[in-house]
């Protein structure tokens, strides 16, 4: 009996993680920068050890995992990641000065430690943005982008950092997340410091 109590368990766990799952076995293909089924599937073994030998404690409101959702999310990852892989080709060899760079904060709106993280390592992930801060008590991530011209980028930069985090919300939040999409974006404020994040040349 507590053989398959102890088995139980293990599958409930399993369950309980599918987000987390999904999400290890996308960065073990990404750090391996290449797709084969020798990857994937020593991901899905690497990310079923790392959840049984060390799990994690109870998310508070809990996860879901929509398949059509998650597809959405992965799909415009997908795009994202050759379309600004392109940009920054194009932007290191063409002729002309340096690009304006601009440091900008963008305020989210979910509360969740995991979808906050899986936004900020997307964004990461992407060429051409990085992050340099994720202010978890006030919801905030600053970012380190390329190729801004004017305050029409940056606004169209910080509607594309929001659509990343409506995706992975709508594919892997619980209902509490999903009802924070649904309020209006407050301002992100100020700096910590107390000094506007401010263009830099």
């Amino acid at each position: 009996m507590s053989g398959g109590g102890g088995a139980h368990g293990a599958l409930a766990n399993v369950r309980h993680n599918v987000p987390l799952l999904v999400w290890l076995v996308l960065v073990w293909i990404l750090l391996w920068g290449t797709w084969s089924w020798a990857n994937l599937i020593s991901g899905i073994a690497v990310a079923l050890a790392v959840t049984l030998v060390l799990p994690l404690p109870s998310i508070v409101g809990g996860l879901r995992f929509r398949p059509l959702p998650a597809l959405a999310y992965l799909g415009r990852f997908a795009v994202d990641l050759v379309v600004s892989s392109a940009q920054v080709a194009w932007l290191a060899f063409r002729p002309g000065s340096p690009p304006r760079a601009a440091i900008v904060w963008v305020q989210l709106r979910t509360d969740s430690d995991l979808l906050l993280t899986m936004t900020a390592e997307t964004l990461s992930l992407i060429p051409g943005s990085i992050v340099l801060d994720l202010d978890r008590e006030r919801r905030r991530i600053a970012l380190h982008l390329l190729h801004m011209r004017d305050e029409e980028d940056v606004r169209e930069e910080k509607a594309r950092v929001l659509a990343t985090e409506e995706r992975i919300v709508r594919a892997f939040g619980g209902p509490d997340d999903l009802a924070a999409l649904e309020r209006p974006v407050p301002s992100a404020g100020p700096a910590p410091s107390g000094r506007p994040a401010r263009r830099t040349p």
